[in-house]
């Protein structure tokens, strides 16, 4: 005597909608064609975006750097025998570009794994 038969395995297969149209971004953005050109112009604004603002920052940071040693209590205070203007350049200046620099660095990265995102399929 055998035991109860099991029915017959069956592969069932997900069917593609007729009428709907697959959107691949990839293949949009390998071929060029205007939504690719479209993401990749997006990216690129908001790559310039990014840099442009964070360049304003050290711009108007460094730019207001002669404003503040015009000032003479500021030109004349003396630290350990350095005036106050040679500490601020030589200690504040560079930490704060490499702190920029880090932040645009994170904020590219993000703007990129976005895009990579929005054009997986």
């Amino acid at each position: 005597m055998t035991g109860p038969q099991r029915p017959q395995r069956e592969r069932v297969v997900l069917a593609q909608r007729r009428g709907a149209r697959q959107v691949r971004t990839r293949t949009e953005v390998v071929e060029q064609t205007d939504l690719g050109a479209a993401l990749i112009g997006g990216l690129i604004r908001a790559q310039l975006g990014l840099a442009l603002r964070l360049g304003f920052v050290v711009v108007a940071g460094f730019g207001a750097l002669p404003l503040l040693f015009g000032i003479d209590a500021v030109a004349a205070t003396t630290v350990l025998g350095v005036r106050l203007p040679w500490l601020i350049l030589g200690l504040l200046a560079f930490p704060l570009l490499y702190a920029v620099g880090r932040v645009y660095v994170r904020l590219a990265q993000r703007n990129e794994d976005d895009f990579l995102e929005l054009a997986g399929d």
